[in-house]
Order: structure tokens, then C-alpha cells, then sequence
């Protein structure tokens, strides 16, 4: 099984799809992530389920989950 996994999203400042590297090995994960566009920080929310395909919710910095 790969521990990474790319994943195309959409920055919810500026629209931009862009790539980021998710990593599997962890099953919750909340972290922040610069816009590789507009450089704006992005609040990515990954949950990956037993099936290994990750999914991600993608706020910004200010936005509550």
C-alpha cells in the first residue's frame, strides 16, 4: 500500500485547483497548508477511511468545522 496519496483541491480563497500530498498512515488529521497559487492558508480536515481513499475537506484559516 502507498502512504501517499495526491489529491486535487480547490483553494476556497482563490479557486485555483492545485495538488497536495495526503499521507494514509494517519486515519484523522487536521492541519494547515499554504495555497501554492495565492499563498493563502488553507485549513485541510483528512479522513481516511479502511478503504485508503482519503477525504478531504478544505477550509479556511477562520472557517469552524
Amino acid at each position: 500500500m502507498h502512504l501517499l496519496q495526491e489529491k486535487r483541491i480547490g483553494c476556497p480563497y482563490c479557486g485555483e485547483l492545485i495538488g497536495i500530498l495526503i499521507d494514509l498512515s494517519e486515519p484523522e488529521q487536521e492541519y494547515v497548508e499554504d495555497c501554492s497559487v495565492c499563498c493563502q492558508p488553507m485549513r485541510l480536515v483528512v479522513t481516511v477511511p479502511a478503504d485508503g481513499e482519503a477525504d478531504v475537506q478544505v477550509l479556511t484559516a477562520d472557517d469552524s468545522f
